[in-house]
């Protein structure tokens, strides 16, 4: 037997013997078992699973739940609470700590897990009640000045993930964690890899939080329904998600009416058994909501991802085709519903999107005389912005009530649009009327996303830096600015303007082999807008499947 392979075994046994979980020990012995046999995928499957370690960064930890330190564990998540601990400790004289789950597999053990070993270290800990949705978790740090937060889900992720989001309070705002924090949180975490978890201390001393805090948390969102609640007849499904009952209460503590309930989508059931991917932007995630609405005549449909930070809308058109709004459209509804409030309560603030969100909002933005910021990709940069009166990014995150969060929240949002709805029912108006005044007011816009799988995302993009196209269908490239270059934003991001003022934005996955392509148009009417997003999209296909980019997959 070779020294690596011999290595490679050494390293394996000593991670199972450490591991306190039975399925995940089994696992990894019985791949150690066949290696040790002489069988070839064994080894390759090992070498893999050991081939450095699942990487913390702004996003946290995700990954699929399987042994060995490229996967979500309890031996990986003991390392990421001590490395966490540690730097809590430095962070803050007297540190705590609120701590979430979703309804995910192995969310409640990791949890769990996170708290004996942060109250082993001294650090006042509280733990959520039960699975409950992120936001939640975001408003507790919040309200009860923690110095840090967890929260363990993979989000819309597929059944075999699981992830661990790291949010840092205080003079930190409440947000997930930016750099340096990152950086460093990794660094301890490194450090408390190089021991055996048996040895790290662990203590049952922490608390249970109650219910008030989910009361409050839902008291003060229902404060975003201003407009008299008028009769509505609509959807909900929480895609086996923990947004149900959160959502329900919020509802009646706003004396809103209740929605129908998509039945076998509404408790909480980490095997998603009814889709595929357990998001709300994929095809086919909402067609037992579409079903449920045809069949009760329903206005509309609203929906949560599993963890409720995220909200999508369908709509149906005046054939009774049902059709998913995208996150811009949302996001510009709900922004222009809160600048028309912030200009009749006297109030000024900002008005914040990620870059690959749409340009609209700073219409928006300018025409109520409200501040407006772009911001790098992500709610934890959103999340920063200063007097913030309301943020989005395009893939159905949304901010509405920033004094209370600071992080996406699909409870929130849900709340704010049935506002929206009930303002314009005061008026006798509809959606429909709403989209109409928005594009004589603003202009029309469209936005589209083209995903491509990418065997090498950082050679793909450096084949568009060195070779940009000059055109696109008929519209010429006439600038690109790489942000890779500009020492305020830095990031591996793209921007290419077309001719007419149209857009297109490149970056890469931060998490999968996918570099991902935004579309952005407008015109005077949104046929235009769409036809040119149409003719657009076709091109970049056409473009990226050619030899020049390596005939991408898209």
């Amino acid at each position: 037997m070779d020294k690596n392979l011999l290595d490679l075994l050494d390293r394996a046994c000593r991670w199972a013997v450490q591991d306190p979980d039975a399925e995940t020990r089994a696992e990894l012995a019985a791949l150690i078992g066949h290696a040790e046999g002489g069988d070839a995928q064994a080894r390759h499957t090992l070498a893999a699973r050991f081939d450095g370690r699942l990487q913390f960064g702004t996003a946290g930890l995700r990954g699929r739940l399987q042994a060995g330190p490229q996967g979500m564990n309890r031996v990986l998540v003991a390392q990421a609470a001590a490395g966490l601990a540690a730097y809590l400790r430095d962070f803050d004289a007297v540190p705590s700590i609120v701590i979430g789950y979703d309804g995910r597999k192995n969310s409640a053990v990791f949890a769990q897990d996170t708290a004996q070993i942060m109250a082993g270290t001294g650090i006042n800990t509280m733990l959520l009640p039960r699975a409950l949705p992120t936001p939640v978790l975001a408003y507790a740090l919040r309200r009860l000045d923690a110095s840090g937060a967890v929260m363990v889900t993979a989000s819309h992720n597929p059944p075999e993930d699981n992830g661990y989001k790291v949010y840092l309070g205080k003079s930190n705002g409440g947000g997930q964690i930016v750099a340096p924090a990152d950086r460093d949180i990794a660094a301890q975490i490194e450090r408390a890899a190089q021991g055996d978890i048996r040895e790290l201390p662990r203590s049952r001393d922490y608390t249970v939080l109650g219910d008030d805090i989910v009361a409050e948390y839902v008291r003060d969102t229902a404060k975003l329904a201003t407009a008299p609640p008028a009769p509505l007849n609509y959807v909900y499904t929480a895609l086996h998600g923990v947004g149900k009952e959160v959502l329900l209460h919020t509802l009646q503590a706003a004396k809103l009416p209740l929605p129908r309930l998509v039945a076998e989508q509404c408790e909480p059931d980490g095997a998603f058994p009814t889709v595929r991917f357990p998001n709300p932007e994929e095809a086919g995630a909402l067609d037992l909501a579409i079903a449920l609405a045809c069949q009760s005549g329903a206005e509309l449909i609203l929906a949560n991802d599993p963890d409720a930070d995220r909200l999508a809308v369908a709509l149906p058109d005046e054939a009774g085709q049902w059709h998913t709004l995208h996150g811009n459209v949302i996001g510009c509804w709900l922004a222009w519903h809160a600048a028309q409030r912030a200009r009749a309560e006297n109030r000024t603030g900002t008005l914040a999107c990620s870059l690959v969100s749409t340009p609209a909002l700073a219409r928006i933005a300018a025409e109520y005389g409200l501040d407006y910021a772009e911001t790098l990709t992500g709610f934890k940069y959103i999340a920063k912005v200063d007097n913030l009166l309301f943020g989005f990014e395009e893939a159905l995150g949304y901010l509405a009530d920033p004094d209370k969060v600071r992080d996406k929240d699909g409870i929130s949002a849900a709340i704010a649009f049935l506002d929206l709805v009930n303002h314009l029912k005061q008026q006798g108006k509809t959606l429909s009327d709403y989209a109409a005044e928005f594009t004589a007011r603003f202009g029309a816009y469209a936005s589209a996303q083209v995903s491509v799988r990418s065997r090498d995302n950082a050679a793909l993009m450096q084949s568009l830096r060195q070779t940009p196209p000059p055109q696109l269908g008929s519209h010429a490239v006439t600038g690109c600015e790489d942000l890779l270059q500009d020492t305020q934003r830095r990031s591996d991001i793209l921007i290419f303007t077309l001719a007419g003022g149209h857009r297109l934005i490149v970056r890469p996955s931060g998490t999968e082999p996918k570099v991902k392509f935004y579309l952005d148009t407008h015109g005077d009417t949104p046929l235009a807008a769409t036809q040119t997003l149409t003719d657009l999209e076709t091109a970049l296909r056409e473009l990226l499947r050619g030899d020049t980019y390596g005939k991408q997959d898209c």
